[in-house]
């Protein structure tokens, strides 16, 4: 039927006047944030739906295919048996950076025309406008977001190929651009006859990169070139891709301005959160613009404090020795190697926290762990298109294990980066349920690994590179912000602010957990934002330090200072750390002073340690102390528990 009235129901259950005005912020009656939530309708008998129609008396068909559940507190109709069509959107679910996820189906009496698939998580903004294609969007795009659009799509290739729905990279209209971010309509399944190739997609990208009109043009022509006419593998036209992007990127400038606090919250006794930076201290750090860590204990008192603060401590040390390895060498390291080192640190924190567990016979609930997540940004040294060098080639890794997020927000969107690794997660993924079903579950939220919950080996841990190429603020945050969607109910409030230059980072930080405190109320809140400014205006021309917690891109990167390690423990959970690895340990002799050389057998000191995590696994993080001084670190690895010493590398 034709609608007349344009209403949106409150999710509140308890609210006595639901009905409101579509486009009103907050109900009305109740004073809870509305939720406007636009689907895209699959299929060609959608799409031939006319404007205003309510189907079943809930969806509001906005414009062709695009409709607005007016009734968003009610569960989507998804059948028992849940059909082929659905199943790349549930084991794709932990790409929902770039790929919708499948609501639910509206049934059609229409003879011969299947049940209408409704798809969340999809390029439509706030009002229900679908973000334009890539095609599009192309020509006013700058170059370094071109290539960024390209190699998001080619990473995407494999993964979709496995799933046979790689056609859905081959349909121009279906690719669509949230800022930097490539997101796509839907999944199209591949037909026994399709098989799509590389040079059917280097065939899609020719119309694109003949358009380009910067000095990279005939390089990427060439890439493409290749894709089209060759038997080349998709790792060698990755590569190429890659050094084209990070000589982009680094024409950019950069600066990062950094903030972090953590708070016990209006109803507990004792914070088991921990984060980087913090303290003041902290923000003289010269790592710390770099640097972000949001961890969130687990195991109560005595427990889920120390496992955080282990957590944070060890990778402060880990990420120093990291950059500095970067930093020191002469090719550019991929990512792929990159992300293994990360991967195979996080596996370090892991298997010492479960270490400490075995060695105080922690049992069940009783042993102590934490989430993370955790944001590195990478100044490598490349060459730029211009022929010159540059000490920052823009890439910032990110890492996650448990329920702790990051977003990234500008002016015009807020998205989020992480996926949860939760009992709902883990149902979509194993194709078992709908995400919204799945969330109903009384066990919905519940972790379904944490650092230090049960050997490394077992861990699943999602790591993702970004280029930061354009002004944007990247949040941390654990569960007392995240919970109840405040991050997406209240950034314009509380983010905007900040890149209109109207209030600090620091203040936007104590905004965020203020609003938490009121809101959610029930847990420790930790929160970390990081401004990033690539727009010219906003560079400040100084090598040093602008202020606290800020640094801006120079032609010649600042040594890293030794970092002090301070712990705000309790006495009591002190205790617990009754480890010979304490963290005077790790924080003195294995870290260089400065004016110190590294080792100077490039690239093969990060490219062997790499190698070692294909096949020695956790030992990673400790190899890199190894590598920067044997000495400190034999000395480190004698004190160890018997338990913990597998996870040192031996001497060769």
């Amino acid at each position: 039927m034709i609608s007349t009235q344009r209403i949106i129901y409150c999710v509140n259950p308890d609210c006595t006047n639901p009905i409101n005005s579509v486009g009103e912020s907050v109900c009305a009656s109740c004073q809870t944030p509305l939720v406007h939530r636009y689907l895209w309708a699959s299929g060609s008998f959608s799409a031939a739906i006319s404007h205003g129609t309510k189907v079943l008396d809930r969806y509001e068909v906005i414009t062709q295919q695009v409709w607005l559940d007016t009734q968003p507190g009610l569960p989507p109709t998804v059948p028992e048996e849940l059909p082929k069509l659905v199943m790349p959107y549930l084991r794709l679910c932990q790409e929902r950076l770039h790929l919708p996820a499948a609501y639910g189906f509206v049934h059609t009496e229409e003879a011969g025309a299947d049940d209408i698939l409704l798809l969340e998580n999809v390029p439509i903004d706030e009002t229900g406008n679908l973000y334009p294609a890539i095609a599009e969007a192309w020509e006013q795009a700058t170059p370094v977001r071109q290539v960024y659009w390209l190699w998001q799509i080619l990473q995407l290739w494999k993964p979709l190929l496995e799933l046979e729905v790689a056609h859905s990279l081959l349909m121009p209209d279906n690719l669509r651009s949230q800022g930097w971010c490539v997101r796509l309509l839907e999944l199209h399944p591949t037909t026994a006859t399709e098989k799509p190739s590389l040079a059917d997609l280097g065939k899609c990208w020719q119309p694109w990169v003949a358009s380009v009109n910067a000095p990279v043009s005939p390089e990427l022509a060439n890439i493409v070139e290749q894709m089209c006419n060759t038997e080349v593998e998709l790792a060698s036209i990755s590569t190429q891709l890659n050094a084209l992007l990070l000589s982009l990127a680094a024409e950019l400038p950069l600066s990062l301005k950094v903030a972090g606090a953590t708070d016990v919250g209006p109803e507990l006794q004792q914070n088991e959160d921990n984060c980087y930076p913090m303290l003041a201290s902290d923000l003289d750090d010269s790592i710390a613009p770099r640097l972000a860590i949001v961890c969130d204990g687990i195991g109560g008192h005595q427990g889920g404090e120390v496992a955080s603060q282990l957590a944070v401590q060890s990778l402060k040390l880990q990420m120093r020795a990291l950059l500095m390895e970067v930093g020191e060498q002469t090719e550019v390291v991929p990512p792929d190697l990159l992300q293994s080192q990360l991967e195979a640190s996080l596996r370090v924190v892991n298997n010492v926290i479960c270490a400490c567990n075995d060695e105080q016979k922690r049992q069940g609930r009783e042993r102590m762990a934490t989430t993370l997540v955790m944001a590195v940004q990478v100044p490598q040294r490349v060459p730029k298109t211009s022929n010159d060098q540059s000490d920052n080639a823009h890439e910032l890794y990110l890492a996650n294990v448990g329920d702790s997020r990051a977003y990234w927000i500008t002016r015009d969107y807020c998205r989020l980066l992480t996926v949860d690794d939760i009992v709902a997660t883990r149902e979509v993924r194993s194709t078992r349920s709908f995400h919204r079903p799945a969330l109903e579950r009384i066990d919905a939220t519940a972790l379904t690994q944490a650092l230090g919950t049960k050997d490394a080996e077992f861990l699943h841990i999602a790591i993702k590179r970004l280029i930061l190429e354009e002004d944007g603020v990247l949040l941390l945050c654990s569960d007392g912000l995240s919970d109840n969607d405040l991050v997406e109910k209240y950034w314009q409030d509380y983010v905007i602010p900040v890149l209109a230059g109207q209030i600090s980072v620091e203040d936007a930080v104590r905004n965020w957990i203020n609003l938490a405190n009121e809101k959610n109320n029930h847990d420790n809140t930790s929160v970390v934002m990081t401004l990033c400014r690539v727009s010219k205006g906003y560079i400040v021309p100084t090598p040093e330090l602008s202020s606290p917690g800020e640094i801006v891109k120079t032609e010649k990167p600042e040594p890293l200072e030794p970092l002090e390690a301070e712990s705000s423990l309790a006495e009591s959970s002190q205790a617990l750390l009754d480890l010979d690895l304490t963290l005077d340990h790790l924080s003195g002799s294995s870290i260089p002073t400065p004016g110190k050389q590294l080792s100077r057998r490039k690239p093969l000191v990060v490219v062997g340690g790499l190698l070692a995590v294909l096949v020695g696994g956790t030992g990673l993080g400790l190899f890199a102390w190894w590598q920067l001084n044997p000495q400190g670190f034999s000395q480190i690895c004698q004190q160890l528990p018997p338990i913990m010493q597998p996870i040192c590398p031996q001497r060769q």
